[in-house]
């Protein structure tokens, strides 16, 4: 398989780096800043898992050809200018895979390149780059999953499937991957409200009073919007992931709190406010998830007026 992901930052370029490491045929789809550093130092992974040191093969948008797979794992915040940049890769035959957290994505994606072409897909996996552009990873979850949203298996997903088979990551081919994507969607929009709006780690906020029913109720009310629209979840998802939360480092931080960290524009629309206009669409209030949505307006106000 002709392998392109894109971008090389800590998701992508964390697991095509497994790929290419594997022997897989991977090229990187990269702006020509990023290009011109990892043509300089290759790219580099230092992780628990082993570490990487390979000289990758690069592409920009100005030397376009077809590939049989997408992995995309760009910020929500980019994809529309990402997507234009794909145009030139995307073949009759190509799926493109995508790794983001939510789903306003899908539907876009299904807009422009069409749903026949979009699979379901997310990952499990904390990474960041370091002052060297190396991509860090230090936790024991590394795990990609992909699948058809039609729940039928297909030859393309077999074929991803046996080429992350030879890498040291962990993976999944799911014929239910779309209960999968909202199971995760709904983990991740709680931790990263509740992590952005404290400004602390996960642990922090558990340990606090109250803390672990703040993180319930508002696992909850996040769930009874994904209810009304009949999004497919687990059963007993809440407790399940109430215990995964308990589970995770007590220093853990989302990425979107580490991007507020890192004064970079936040995924806020794509996550919190998707859900907010589909509980507005439905006639709820969700008085938790609008004061988290709130807050993070106030960061973006805050980060544009330090930026002028």
């Amino acid at each position: 398989m002709k392998i392109l992901v894109v971008g090389a930052g800590g998701v992508g370029g964390y697991f095509g780096a497994r790929l290419a490491e594997s022997g897989e045929d991977v090229t990187f789809l990269v702006r020509e800043k990023r290009a011109k550093r990892l043509r300089e130092d290759g790219l580099v992974v230092k992780s628990i898992h082993g570490d990487i040191h390979i000289q990758p093969s690069l592409v920009t948008k100005e030397t376009p050809e077809i590939f049989d797979v997408v992995l995309l794992s760009t910020k929500a915040y980019h994809l529309q200018e990402v997507m234009e940049d794909l145009t030139g890769f995307v073949g009759e035959e190509t799926v493109i895979v995508p790794l983001l957290n939510g789903f306003a994505h899908v539907e876009q994606l299904e807009m422009k390149f069409g749903a026949e072409r979009v699979s379901g897909g997310l990952c499990f996996i904390e990474t960041t780059l370091n002052e060297h552009g190396h991509i860090i990873q230090t936790s024991g979850v590394h795990k990609i999953t992909f699948g058809e949203r039609t729940g039928v298996g297909s030859e393309r997903m077999d074929k991803l499937e046996q080429a992350f088979a030879k890498t040291k990551a962990m993976y999944k081919n799911s014929d239910r991957v779309l209960r999968d994507m909202w199971n995760k969607y709904l983990f991740i929009t709680t931790l990263s409200s509740v992590t952005t709006l404290t400004r602390a780690p996960i642990g922090a906020v558990l340990e606090s009073k109250d803390g672990e029913q703040f993180v319930e109720a508002l696992m909850i009310e996040i769930k009874m919007v994904m209810d009304a629209i009949e999004a497919p979840l687990s059963e007993n998802i809440v407790q399940r992931h109430m215990e995964t939360m308990h589970k995770q480092d007590y220093g853990m931080k989302s990425s979107m709190q580490r991007d507020m960290e890192k004064e970079l524009p936040v995924e806020g629309d794509h996550l919190q406010g998707y859900l907010l206009q589909k509980a507005k669409e439905q006639g709820m209030r969700c008085p938790y998830l609008e004061a988290v949505y709130q807050n993070l307006k106030v960061y973006e106000v805050q980060k544009n007026k330090r930026s002028l």
